[in-house]
């Protein structure tokens, strides 16, 4: 059962009056004395203002292309945006602001700013269309947007389609119209104090489609920010405020968002945002930033390791990185020996899920091991549990539950009850057991989520997007292993008569998917059947596809 509600500080309680019934919540367990933390709490006043007001303004906050912010310029500039959404466009505490952007100092700029003044920052890929924007504008009832001026058609053609009428204010950056959002801003006064909101106040909503494509939001508050910032990166990366924290994963990946922002403010240390962190562009970065601390995924690990190996020139510019987290997927024991062959440095591993904020469990350079993820996380408890909720002894594959300061509250949503079970654990979709030396090692998803290249994908989106092209006569999508990637989209296919199964179909049916939904989740491998396993109700049997069967 969760802790009572504080008096919250939202004129608009959309998201307070639909959380989870208080049945359905996770248990909460705030042990450590870093989580005692007070009833009333705006976590940007934390990680930004305080910083400013404790002599450390001149501190490196941010970079990216052609921008270098101070602690106090990213303040003045987060104020004056600040100022802009209350008094400009109208915001109102508690209402949902839409982020749209790749990664640069100005998106981070902008979710500090909705934060600061008790909005809820709702943060978009820069890969969804019209469609997904339409949904997540609707289930988050979004009243503002800010969006990167190159990223506005698609948020265009959401509204214009007259399905997102809540969303009323929108403003574009990254442009040097005198309407854009940067000479608005330059209009405002700095020097605002951040709303002093209740701790569980909602702060953030990120959105995740797990198994039907239908997306989720997650909710966390204030005190979730504050707590994950006081668990993983304390206990297990242990960075210093001399670090420059680098990356690929978006801000609007929870695994981004803390990684790239809020971990590094909570020590005063400072990130270089790009907006492109390909395994190709990325080392370029590392070393024009003198990045120390990189965050991305297995399989750009694994891309950069066989560049570096190739070619001194690309291992010479990574020297400066002296520590590098793995999240997302699996990290496969020859991926972490090739990192570590071409590098010297042993990757930091660990699991987390929007549902928790981030990761849960973790294993520093020295308890290591491939093929393990880690142990817990100081702050949380594991366990691994049987259908029936029953505790599973070492050697034994079963469900991973977590516990522990922050948990799933999806938004109005009745797929809280699958994710909540069990005394309040939190199931997080995946099979876990703990081996001998008490070390979590990875099994399978225990769902339908694809997990490619770091990025989730809903197999049943993929089937519709393909369901919908004239050819397609019916459908089955999974994940498929794959070494690199650690499973890739393969679709089956049944084709309509008339219709040939052959190469050209392939790259039509795959061009016609990353039209409709992001480009990310196309199908990389396409095999035309007769037929598709169904049961006798007419049930897409996805395991048999799985099995090759």
């Amino acid at each position: 059962m969760p802790l009572p509600l504080l008096p919250s500080a939202h004129a608009d309680t959309f998201a307070r009056d639909r959380l989870p019934p208080p049945a359905q919540w996770p248990e909460l367990i705030y042990e450590l004395p870093e989580l005692q933390l007070p009833d009333r709490l705006n976590c940007v006043a934390a990680l930004l203002d305080a910083h400013v007001a404790a002599g450390r303004g001149d501190r490196l906050a941010l970079q990216g292309e052609g921008v270098r912010w101070t602690y106090a310029e990213l303040q003045s500039q987060v104020d004056r945006i600040a100022r802009e959404l209350v008094d400009g466009m109208g915001l109102v505490s508690g209402q949902r602001v839409l982020l749209r952007g790749a990664n640069s100092p100005m998106l981070a700029a902008c979710w500090l700013a909705v934060v600061k003044v008790g909005g809820i920052a709702v943060g978009t890929m820069p890969l969804l269309r019209a469609k997904e924007l339409r949904q997540i504008i609707d289930k988050a009832q979004v009243s503002h947007a800010l969006c990167d001026a190159r990223l506005a058609d698609e948020l265009q053609r959401a509204r214009a389609d007259g399905d997102a009428p809540s969303l009323r204010e929108v403003a574009l950056f990254h442009t040097d119209a005198p309407d854009g959002l940067e000479a608005r801003a330059a209009r405002r006064e700095p020097g605002l104090a951040a709303l002093l909101t209740a701790a569980d106040d909602v702060c953030l909503m990120a959105f995740t489609s797990g198994t039907t494509g239908v997306p989720k939001a997650t909710m966390h508050f204030h005190r979730d920010v504050m707590a994950a910032c006081a668990c993983w990166p304390a206990h297990v990366l242990r960075a210093t405020p001399d670090d420059v924290f680098i990356g690929s994963p978006p801000l609007a990946f929870t695994f981004g968002l803390g990684g790239l922002l809020l971990f590094p403010f909570a020590i005063g240390a400072s990130a270089a945002l790009v907006e492109k962190a390909t395994p190709d562009t990325l080392p370029d970065a590392i070393a024009r930033f003198g990045a120390t601390v990189c965050f991305t995924a297995p399989t750009s690990y694994r891309a950069m390791a066989l560049a570096a190996q190739a070619d001194p020139a690309r291992r010479e510019k990574l020297r400066t990185l002296r520590k590098c987290v793995s999240a997302g997927e699996a990290l496969p024991a020859a991926t972490r020996t090739l990192w570590r062959e071409a590098t010297g440095i042993e990757i930091i591993d660990g699991i987390g899920s929007t549902e928790l904020l981030h990761i849960f469990i973790s294993a520093d350079e020295a308890h290591a091991r491939g093929g393990a993820t880690g142990v817990v996380v100081p702050g949380y408890r594991a366990a691994i549990l049987d259908e029936e909720g029953h505790e599973l002894p070492p050697g034994q594959v079963g469900r991973l539950a977590i516990k522990g300061p922050t948990g799933c509250k999806y938004l109005d949503d009745p797929r809280q009850t699958q994710y909540v079970q069990h005394g309040g654990w939190n199931l997080t979709g995946d099979a876990y057991l703990v081996d001998a030396d008490g070390q979590f090692v990875y099994q399978a998803r225990t769902d339908d989520m694809i997990i490619s290249g770091g990025y989730n994908i809903a197999g049943p989106e993929v089937e519709s997007a393909l369901l919908a092209h004239p050819a397609v006569a019916e459908c089955g999508v999974v994940g498929w292993p794959d070494e690199e990637r650690g499973q890739v989209v393969k679709a089956f296919v049944v084709l309509k008569p008339g219709h040939a199964g052959d190469d050209t179909l392939v790259r039509t049916l795959q061009d016609h998917v990353k039209q409709t939904i992001a480009p990310y989740k196309y199908p990389r491998v396409v095999e035309f059947r007769t037929a598709l396993p169904r049961t006798e109700t007419g049930k897409l049997q996805r395991f048999r596809l799985r099995q090759g069967e």
